[in-house]
């Protein structure tokens, strides 16, 4: 079991469903998943927070087109490389990663389900980190590996979504999987396009709730936590931003 997160450095109070929900990315990191066993999980987090001090990741970020820099990245894991360039990207670049990218991940071996599993980790990751750099704390230590191999498991439903991975739409769940959304109504794609590893989709749910407002909160523009809802979306929009995400 992954040891109690510490946030006694920080200057302000951390909320106990906060810590609750990062303790279980904490989990989720260290343990087997769907395609990669808890020690392949770790290194690529390690190899995650490793990204941004990459030569070549600089050099990309830099160019007009991530296409025009070409070279091997500056790696502390020994994951296969097409793995690390993914971690990479999703890191340090992720505004710009294309389809014609992504198909040529896939055709040099990495299959759909191991993307998922990567672009989870990598993401979870980084929220957590993000939170602690936002407090001034230093991010946590990661995990040891829980044993075990990945299940390989694969939700019955999934189909195309119109994202670059087959997602499980709410009303195709079943089985195992039925309750993969914990009962929301209303799923966003950013949570969908995890759905073929569930574990991920759950940890995400919990971090979303926590750090932002859960998903069936999201129509409901009369919702306020510690912010009314038009300030939490002015902060979240100005993070965005600054962050370079796509949407």
């Amino acid at each position: 079991m992954a040891a109690a997160l510490d946030y006694s450095a920080a200057p302000v109070p951390v909320r106990k469903d906060i810590q609750d929900s990062q303790q279980r990315v904490w989990k989720q990191l260290a343990s087997p998943g769907s395609w990669f066993s808890g020690a392949e999980r770790l290194a690529i987090a390690t190899e995650s927070r490793n990204a941004p001090e990459c030569r070549l990741c600089h050099e990309r970020k830099d160019a007009v087109s991530p296409n025009a820099v070409q070279g091997e990245h500056d790696r502390v894991t020994e994951l296969p490389e097409t793995l690390v360039d993914v971690i990479h990207r999703v890191r340090t670049d992720p505004g710009r990663l294309s389809k014609a990218w992504f198909d040529a991940t896939l055709a040099s071996g990495l299959d759909e389900g191991r993307y998922v599993d990567a672009v989870g980790v990598v993401t979870l990751l980084a929220g957590a980190d993000f939170f602690c750099r936002a407090l001034g704390i230093p991010a946590h230590r990661l995990p040891e590996a829980v044993s075990g191999e990945p299940s390989g498991h694969r939700p019955e439903g999934l189909s195309d979504g119109g994202a670059w991975v087959p997602m499980l739409a709410p009303e195709n769940a079943s089985g195992a999987d039925a309750n993969i959304y914990g009962g929301e109504a209303f799923v966003p794609n950013i949570v969908r396009a995890l759905s073929s590893v569930p574990s991920h989709v759950s940890a995400l749910l919990g971090t979303m709730a926590a750090l932002y407002i859960p998903p069936g909160g999201l129509l409901d523009f009369t919702m306020r936590r510690d912010l009314d809802r038009l300030q939490i979306e002015l902060v979240a929009s100005r993070v965005s931003a600054m962050n370079e995400c796509f949407y």
